[in-house]
């Protein structure tokens, strides 16, 4: 079996509800052309999934319609063929959309009558394996989707989640809210509501790297209740993690368990009814491409510059909002040591937002050093022998109070996003914590002109491709 979602960017739903939603009340059309990210199996339930992410969205021309009322809308069928026309040159599917001004999120009579037609179009103009989505929007801003798989018996499939994402983030799915949450987060319903908590429970979320932050993430993540975690991490518990490593123990160093291993320990033995899928694996190796691509949201708690480089490219080919979080800790030599800086970091990668290289936080040089030091070990040797790559310096400080509470203001940060609680100018892109001053910042950068990932949207959205997420430089 196949499932099937779509992530829409909120400037697309933007153009949409201006060209469907009008005061005149009526239906009216557009089409969304989606590119594909084509999942072999989810690693939670183990079903291929299909997740459909937008693109472009071409209103119909007012002049293209035949008849438009509250209950009704018809048009020439010229302008589905050219939009046909252009995702079969851009290897797209097209997605129909129009508006219920009444406010009804299923689909009518009508649109079971007419929308077959369409999808046999698509067929005969772009081959027999051409499929199509159709969607409606009410004026309440509710969305519902389906996608047709076989035009000439009429089947179809749901949208099992269609995830809007801008400055905050909204989840559609069938019976949101519509249930009591399960008791163990009750009291988390009375400050937010039933609503976040059934979103959480649908929530596929990635944490990539499992140490002092990813670990204190994870735990925060499971506790709130979020129904589905990945943990990607290729590093084992040693000595110096105990202090920081939620959930870990001296026999787990004593073993040399992996960090994905504990921690899934960890989430399973809170007994919250999590689905936990740990990869023991860089964030980088194909064998992670598949369950990453799964993911509605990452964290990435990594602190490899060659990590967050990837992570910082995936996130707008996908549409997957990344927060990152990053903790630096200066301190002179002094004994005992100074501190001279203690800096905290919460940055959200995502479309519309300004990416970590430009942002300064990835070093090029770096990452292209821990390339190959992890594929290509003894010439990294050589070459830091001669001093022509950055070599490994004395560890970096660290202290779990602080890597603990940047977790926590990036699992709020998320949870904002997706309830609102800090109101319209509450979500921050980047927000930086001065620890040793007690004091917020929100440090504002703009994109490299010529920054290929967030300067532009030319890969925004762009899914699956050879070589995959393109050349990474």
């Amino acid at each position: 079996m196949t499932t099937y979602s779509l992530t829409l960017r909120d400037e697309h739903l933007t153009q949409l509800r201006n060209h469907l939603l009008r005061e005149e009340g009526c239906e009216h059309a557009a089409y969304v052309l989606c590119n594909v990210a084509s999942i072999r199996h989810d690693p939670w339930d183990r079903q291929a999934h299909r997740k459909y992410l937008s693109a472009k969205v071409i209103p119909v021309p007012d002049d293209h319609v035949l008849e438009s009322t509250p209950n009704l809308v018809t048009w020439s069928t010229a302008s589905f063929v050219r939009a046909l026309k252009e995702a079969k040159a851009n290897e797209q599917v097209v997605a129909v959309v129009h508006n219920h001004p009444s406010g009804m999120t299923r689909f009518s009579e009508q649109d079971d009558a007419n929308e077959p037609d369409l999808a046999r179009l698509a067929v005969n103009r772009n081959g027999p394996d051409s499929t199509i989505l159709s969607m409606i929007l009410t004026a309440d801003l509710q969305i519902a989707g389906r996608v047709w798989l076989r035009p000439l018996d009429g089947a179809h499939a749901p949208l099992r989640l269609i995830r809007i994402f801008g400055e905050r983030w909204t989840l559609h799915y069938e019976g949101r809210g519509a249930d009591a949450s399960v008791p163990s987060f009750n009291r988390q319903a009375l400050a937010f509501g039933d609503a976040l908590n059934h979103d959480l429970r649908k929530l596929r979320i990635g944490i990539v790297g499992c140490g002092g932050t990813g670990s204190a993430v994870a735990v925060s993540l499971a506790r709130l209740g979020v129904g589905h975690l990945l943990f990607v991490d290729n590093d084992i518990v040693d000595q110096t993690n105990l202090n920081r490593l939620h959930g870990s123990c001296q026999a787990d160093a004593d073993a040399m368990r992996p960090k994905v291993e504990v921690l899934a320990r960890t989430v399973s033995e809170m007994g919250l009814g999590v689905k936990v899928v740990p990869i023991e694996a860089w964030v980088g190796d194909p064998q992670c491409r598949n369950s990453l691509r799964s993911c509605d949201i990452i964290f990435g708690c990594t602190d490899d510059h060659e990590g967050r480089l990837f992570l910082n490219r995936f996130a707008y080919y996908y549409l997957t909002p990344v927060i990152d979080i990053g903790l630096a800790i200066d301190v002179d030599r002094g004994t005992p040591p100074s501190v001279k800086a203690l800096d905290g970091r919460v940055t959200v990668i995502a479309t519309g937002h300004t990416c970590l290289l430009c942002r300064g936080v990835i070093n090029p040089e770096i990452a292209r050093a821990e390339t190959m030091r992890r594929s290509e070990p003894d010439e990294y040797e050589r070459r830091k022998a001669e001093s022509y790559v950055i070599g490994e310096g004395n560890p970096a400080p660290a202290v779990v109070t602080f890597t603990t509470e940047l977790a926590c203001m990036g699992v709020n940060e998320m949870i904002h996003r997706l309830q609102g609680f800090r109101g319209p100018e509450g979500g921050a892109q980047n927000r930086v914590r001065k620890f040793h001053l007690s004091e917020d910042r929100r440090p504002g950068h703009k994109p490299g002109p010529a920054c290929a990932v967030c300067s532009g949207d030319g890969v925004w959205g762009k899914g699956d491709t050879e070589p995959f997420l393109g050349r990474i430089a």
